[in-house]
């Protein structure tokens, strides 16, 4: 059989050895949203632990009757720290035998051991959010609790996100690597018998590069579109219809809060006492392109009465000031503003 080719020693190497990271940080999370806890409460599952909103979470689940969650009550805590070390030796033995069947054996392992943690955690979200207390304060016939194995699912009136923490990502890396350097060795092989097919291991890595970057930009936070005539405004409650004046807010865990003026908004961060910090995005509508989010903190701004916005906050943004002083002429009174001077007004 065949060595491996350095390049693929060396990734599965890296990424083998990075795992190690994950004793030190958690690897999956959940998140939950609701109208009274806005900045939403976080579960993270480590490798031997919980951390997080965990007694908030277990206050709330009291009144439906779903089980109090403790560490005492998840086994796994006690082995899967053994098994990472297990896929960590597993992998530098794979580089210290320089085989491609070991390789591949290596990935099948590691696709099996993800199989089984998630079927785990299924299996433990089924029963934690179907057997529950038939003495509860809050009963709901036919409904069940049980979290999403993975994404976005509504639980009654929170939403709940659970996706893979750092630690989690690190394995998805592993995986994406161990998967590159396999059709590399697939393809090298080939190319052994057959020079002319060398392109093929140059498009083989093109394709698992697009398909880590698929991956990574899954994860990656974005405003959500607004639906204008059919979302309602987070601080008025009014509906959104105008397309120059909405605006809305990405919390660094995702949740999004959308807005038919720019007042209302900062009013809501204000009254919620949400700091520029903890949000992915601030976000306002382009006045002179309307329906086109820019960012509020480098946007400029005018005030004027003239504008008469939906809750009249009266303050329109533009992405450039040449644009905004174009449009200044048009209004009486009218002022340039910065971010932070609107922020400080409302």
């Amino acid at each position: 059989m065949k060595p491996l080719h350095p390049k693929s020693r060396i990734s599965v190497a890296i990424a083998s050895l990075a795992l190690i990271v994950t004793y030190f940080v958690p690897i999956w999370r959940i998140d939950l949203w609701a109208p009274q806890y806005p900045e939403g409460l976080t579960m993270k599952i480590w490798l031997s632990k919980l951390s997080g909103d965990v007694e908030i979470i277990n206050g709330l689940n009291h009144y439906i009757g779903m089980a109090h969650i403790k560490e005492e009550m998840f086994p796994e805590f006690h082995i899967l720290p053994y098994a990472v070390a297990f896929i960590i030796a597993l992998g530098l033995l794979t580089v210290a035998f320089n085989n491609r069947k070991v390789l591949v054996s290596y990935l099948g392992v590691l696709v099996l051991s993800g199989i089984i943690a998630l079927y785990d955690f299924w299996k433990w979200g089924y029963e934690y959010g179907h057997n529950l207390d038939d003495r509860a304060a809050i009963k709901v016939p036919g409904m069940a609790y049980q979290p999403p194995l993975l994404g976005y699912k509504e639980l009654l009136n929170f939403g709940a996100y659970s996706i893979p923490d750092i630690g989690g990502w690190l394995f998805v890396l592993l995986g994406v690597v161990l998967i590159t350097a396999v059709v590399y060795e697939f393809y090298s092989s080939k190319g052994d018998k057959k020079p002319a097919k060398k392109s093929n291991i140059k498009a083989a890595v093109i394709a698992a590069l697009i398909g880590m970057g698929g991956v990574l930009q899954g994860c990656t936070q974005r405003p959500a579109p607004i639906n204008y005539g059919k979302d309602a405004c987070t601080f008025c409650k009014m509906m959104i219809m105008d397309k120059k004046y909405a605006s809305e807010i990405v919390t660094d865990k995702g949740k999004a809060f959308k807005f038919d003026d720019l007042s209302c908004m900062v009013k809501y961060m204000k009254t919620n006492q949400l700091k520029e910090v903890e949000l992915a995005f601030i976000v306002v509508n382009d006045y002179s392109k309307p329906g086109e989010l820019i960012d509020a903190k480098t946007a400029t701004f005018l005030g004027s009465k003239d504008l008469r916005s939906p809750m009249r906050g009266d303050v329109a943004a533009f992405a450039d000031k040449a644009t905004a002083e174009v449009h200044k002429a048009k209004f009486a009174d009218a002022k340039l503003l910065t971010w932070q001077e609107v922020f400080a007004n409302f």
